[in-house]
């Protein structure tokens, strides 16, 4: 399961800054999840709930925002909606679809006090 090492780089990205920010809690943490990265949103959230126990992030809220997957149909030059990484172009049926977005996780906005 992936999803707990991701969770514990969040974690220490919003330790980094809390600290950083001098904060004494983390109230919400905001992730953009893309569609084709391969994160299972409600994995996440129990791995995040596990490693923040404890921690400056104890009983944050996690609020995953999820990013549509998009890419670039090479042979068309189509700009076309994906489900799925290897995925065929809706308007030529090619499979060179090169992904432009949906493939990332960032964390977009901590809340703290």
């Amino acid at each position: 399961m992936h999803e707990m090492s991701l969770a514990e780089g969040v974690l220490q990205l919003v330790e980094d800054t809390a600290r950083r920010e001098q904060a004494h809690k983390v109230k919400l943490v905001v992730l953009e999840i893309g569609r084709l990265s391969s994160v299972e949103p409600e994995a996440l959230k129990f791995c995040f709930e596990a490693v923040t126990h404890g921690s400056i992030a104890h009983g944050a809220a996690l609020e995953i925002v999820a990013v549509p997957g998009i890419g670039w149909c090479m042979p068309c030059g189509a700009r076309v909606p994906m489900e799925e990484v290897f995925g065929c172009c809706p308007q030529c049926g090619s499979h060179q679809v090169q992904p432009t977005s949906g493939t990332e996780m960032r964390v977009k906005e901590i809340e703290i006090e």
